[in-house]
């Protein structure tokens, strides 16, 4: 009796989990990725579609907060700070609001980015930017809600946004000129103090050229003003590896001292015993 119903278990089991159904999304879920200039943009929305129905001043009507889509909250990304209408708009993740009117939309970036739809309660101090845009009919009907990027240029491009016979276009613009100008300087100015600390650490965790990864860790304390001590522990390590333990209880004293003063208790403890190990031989 026992074995009959542990089949008859797995057999329910089996049964439940073959019969699980899959349905299509009434508004499918849709992500846009965009590189405009050196700028990351990403719009993740939900994509409702009219089916016969009046959607604005209607379905979606005028003059009222609009989740932009459908389900949970249309969200837009950016990785630089952008300029919106004039205004600052801080690199990072909205929730993507409008209020819809005849002849134009305001557009509205959220801090807050978990609500289902509409917050439960509107906070105007998490609204990072407001911007109004103008409202143009489309000559043939959009079925389905879309958001897109267009007008693409180095500097800048247009967050679009259209649905049964109403399109609009928000422009913002990208640092790109700064940014290019950044990367240039840099790759111009060589490698960094962190560039060399990180091919050293390479080459000595990977058993790479030891006399390498010496000259590219004293490099790296060359070029830091602050002289880190993680810096000098793994110098520490090298000179070890190298053969000169003298060395390395020196520079490992260097390090923690200065560990000591950054109260790292993990560095205060390796130095200590790294010390203690090779005073011995």
């Amino acid at each position: 009796m026992k074995k009959i119903l542990i089949v008859l278990a797995i057999i329910i089991v089996q049964f439940t989990i073959e019969a699980q159904v899959k349905t299509p999304q009434g508004s499918p879920k849709s992500t846009l990725n965009q590189i405009v200039g050196l700028t990351d943009v990403e719009v993740v929305y939900s994509r409702p579609s009219a089916r016969g129905r009046a959607v604005f001043g209607n379905l979606v009507p005028f003059g009222k907060v609009w989740r932009s889509g459908a389900n949970e909250n249309t969200t837009v990304s950016f990785s630089d700070d952008v300029i919106i209408d004039g205004k600052t708009l801080k690199k990072g993740k909205y929730a993507l609001y409008t209020i819809p009117n005849i002849q134009s939309w305001e557009i509205i970036f959220y801090k807050t980015t978990d609500n289902w739809g509409n917050p439960a309660e509107w906070n105007e101090a998490n609204v990072a930017l407001r911007a109004k845009v103008k409202e143009e009919s489309l000559s043939k009907l959009a079925e389905t809600f879309t958001i897109g990027i267009s007008g693409l240029d180095n500097n800048f491009a247009f967050l679009e946004m259209y649905w049964e016979n109403s399109y609009v276009a928000l422009k913002f613009e990208v640092p790109t000129q700064k940014n290019t100008l950044a990367s240039i300087e840099k790759a111009l100015a060589g490698p960094s103090a962190g560039d060399y600390f990180s091919s050293a650490q390479y080459l000595y965790q990977s058993n790479g050229d030891i006399t390498t990864a010496r000259m590219y860790v004293d490099k790296a304390l060359e070029l830091s003003k602050e002289k880190p001590f993680w810096y000098n522990r793994l110098k520490s390590l090298i000179q070890a590896k190298q053969g000169d333990k003298k060395g390395a209880i020196e520079t490992a004293k260097i390090s923690l001292a200065a560990a000591e003063i950054a109260k790292n208790e993990d560095y205060v403890k390796m130095n200590k015993d790294s010390i203690s190990e090779w005073s011995k031989n």
